[in-house]
């Protein structure tokens, strides 16, 4: 199952063709969000969720381990080169990158994070909050850069990609007893749309009017999960599906609101779940061997730095699996392809991932980062 943890992200293409049949003008990515979407900016803040080590990134461009929970390029890449912007989107904290880099895209995105505060602070990642706070500072760099004109029309056009929420509840509501004790779980979904809901609105006040913002994948049938299910088989969890299902009704409903309280927004919810349920129950008819077992090491629970070059079994899946990108069949080029032509959507460029699997459960201890979350909670 390794491709799911992040292939999920590959099914932006339903956003990008309704953003297509509204005639959009596309001018940079700009991306917040978790693992999914993190470019590398782990690398560059005090947390063991890293991935800048072998074999991530082993199919990146000069075999280069970036940060990025991936084998190669992440999603958001091949969303940037699909709309003929540029074949990466930079990490907003690599210093090998500036404001040149960062107008034709940008990712504040941040592996481990989520909604609520504390499922940033049981890892020490970066909060939501500090993403936006980046953004804001970025506005100001790119106007220094551009001019107040031409960064105002860049800002504008921009497609600002969401994905995160998996994190708050297999990291935190599910593995911690703090939100659990205060909120049922039907409240705690309530709580996390009302910061969604208040953080779009905060990027359309900054200026943003393309937003995508991407529900749940089917969260019960990640590796981790199926594995710590042994008794069951190791079959999907079923609560955690459900729990998923719920939120992504939350978040539509939210979008259909949104899109008309907001004046001349073009807010569209990014559902991915059912079809990635297809890609576990039937991999094959997806280009996949198998749709249960992550890519790297045994595939059941291996991430960050459980997956690494010096892992036996790691080294075997390589062998296995092979370290080509043109030897890695993938949902990009099945699903994509598909859907950028059926679209008219020019600048697709055949291409392959083969993702890692990040899911990994919290500590067990509460740190003083999340005592410091729960007294700084901020629904913004």
């Amino acid at each position: 199952m390794a491709e799911m943890q992040a292939v999920h992200l590959l099914l932006f293409g339903q956003f990008l063709a309704q953003l297509i049949m509204i005639h959009a003008k596309v001018s940079s990515i700009i991306v917040f969000g978790d693992s999914t979407v993190d470019a590398g900016n782990n690398n560059h803040v005090a947390t063991v969720l890293r991935s800048n080590f072998q074999p991530y990134g082993r199919d990146f461009y000069g075999s280069r381990p970036t940060g990025r929970f991936c084998n190669g390029r992440i999603a958001t890449d091949f969303i940037s080169e699909a709309f003929g912007i540029r074949s990466i989107v930079p990490a907003y904290l690599d210093p090998n990158y500036n404001m040149v880099d960062f107008a034709k895209g940008v990712s504040f995105a941040s592996a481990g994070t989520g909604y609520d505060n504390l499922t940033a602070a049981i890892l020490s990642v970066i909060p939501l909050w500090k993403e936006l706070e980046y953004f804001k500072e970025y506005q100001t760099n790119l106007k220094a850069h551009l001019g107040d004109a031409k960064a105002s029309k860049v800002l504008s056009e921009a497609l600002y990609l969401i994905s995160l929420g998996t994190n708050d509840f297999l990291e935190n509501y599910f593995a911690l007893p703090i939100r659990s004790r205060v909120y049922s779980i039907e409240e705690y979904e309530k709580f996390l749309e009302d910061i969604a809901r208040n953080f779009v609105k905060d990027l359309y006040n900054l200026g943003a009017r393309k937003i995508s913002l991407n529900g749940l994948p089917p969260m019960g049938c990640l590796p981790l999960e199926r594995t710590e299910n042994y008794f069951s088989g190791t079959k999907c969890v079923q609560l955690y599906n459900r729990v998923a299902k719920e939120f992504n009704l939350k978040l539509k409903h939210l979008v259909k609101k949104l899109n008309k309280e907001l004046a001349g927004i073009q807010l569209v919810y990014s559902d991915i779940y059912y079809i990635l349920s297809d890609v576990i129950k039937n991999p094959r008819s997806f280009g996949f061997d198998d749709g249960e077992r992550a890519c790297c090491a045994t595939g059941r629970f291996e991430m960050s730095y459980l997956c690494n070059r010096y892992n036996p079994f790691t080294l075997a899946k390589d062998v296995d699996y092979g370290l080509s990108q043109n030897q890695t069949r993938s949902l990009v080029v099945s699903g994509w392809k598909r859907t950028f032509l059926r679209h008219g959507i020019t600048g697709y460029h055949g291409a392959v991932v083969k993702v890692s699997s990040f899911v990994g459960k919290a500590p067990q201890h509460v740190t003083q980062g999340v005592e410091h979350a729960l007294h700084h909670d901020v629904v913004s």
